[in-house]
């Protein structure tokens, strides 16, 4: 196997570069990113309808990776709840190590095959769950130990990478790589492998929650009001949806609580 994120970045002498230099080296980067996301995108067409039709009847997704890439979901799978105001249990993020690894890294916990299936019995896991790996190397074995035993177990698994064909997607039946190169600082994968990761986690969540009919339209209409900008945002999509006026709207909102029970209320007097 090429361990591509590990190669040795095409720009010498980083130390030497101006502050120009290198904010226009790592934008030339970042660029071809989403060029790299494009050709992944029937391997990731292929993961979120498997894993909607699990969801369709009550299976859960579940996120599981270590370091950056555990980070990265997450962040992502806690996005969800406020954003399309599903069960925070319903797409569930896993880090080696645990919520303290999120800021700090966990000694030894990304290199033990069997902590990610204990964590993913932590959550009851069940044969109707899915599980995605994230790993940007593919070769991490908290990851590999994780989505092997879930599939053994009957879950759907897949998986986002950002090498040729490494390990992991030996273990899964959806593997998503995204082949990004060598990093503008050699193996650091936070950089082009982690925004690859980012922008593939959004699609697949995102694809999800509007199938699953959390979204109408193109508005959030599921979003927890936890702030007054939400709560300015909902009464906006009222006041289209329903034209009626601003202080109509926001009355409407704040009564129900929620801009879907709002427009279902007027849609059904």
């Amino acid at each position: 196997m090429i361990n591509i994120t590990e190669s040795s970045s095409p720009f010498a002498h980083l130390d030497k570069m101006s502050v120009r230099e290198l904010l226009t080296g790592m934008n030339k980067e970042d660029q071809t990113v989403p060029l790299a996301v494009e050709k992944a995108l029937p391997h990731i067409e292929m993961f979120v309808a498997a894993v909607y039709r699990r969801m369709k009847k009550g299976g859960r997704l579940f996120y599981i990776g270590a370091g950056t890439s555990g980070r990265l979901g997450v962040l992502d799978a806690s996005e969800l709840p406020p954003t399309f105001g599903v069960d925070a249990g319903q797409v569930i993020g896993l880090i080696a190590g645990g919520d303290k690894a999120f800021r700090k890294a966990v000694e030894g916990a990304e290199d033990n095959l069997e902590l990610a299936w204990t964590d993913l019995l932590k959550q009851g896991i069940t044969p109707a769950d899915s599980v995605l790996g994230i790993a940007a190397s593919g070769t991490t074995p908290y990851v590999i130990g994780g989505v092997k035993k879930a599939r053994e177990f009957g879950c759907l698994t897949g998986c986002i990478t950002c090498n040729d064909s490494p390990p992991l997607t030996r273990e899964v039946e959806f593997p998503i790589q995204v082949v990004v190169g060598p990093e503008f600082v050699t193996g650091s994968t936070r950089m082009k492998a982690g925004t690859a990761q980012k922008l593939v986690l959004n699609m697949i969540s995102t694809a999800l929650m509007i199938r699953l009919g959390r979204v109408k339209g193109n508005k959030m209409v599921n979003m927890q009001l936890t702030n007054n900008k939400l709560i300015n945002r909902g009464t906006r999509i009222i006041m289209d949806e329903l034209h009626l006026s601003e202080k109509e709207a926001r009355e409407k909102l704040l009564r129900l609580g929620s801009v879907k029970k709002a427009l279902d209320e007027s849609n059904n007097p």
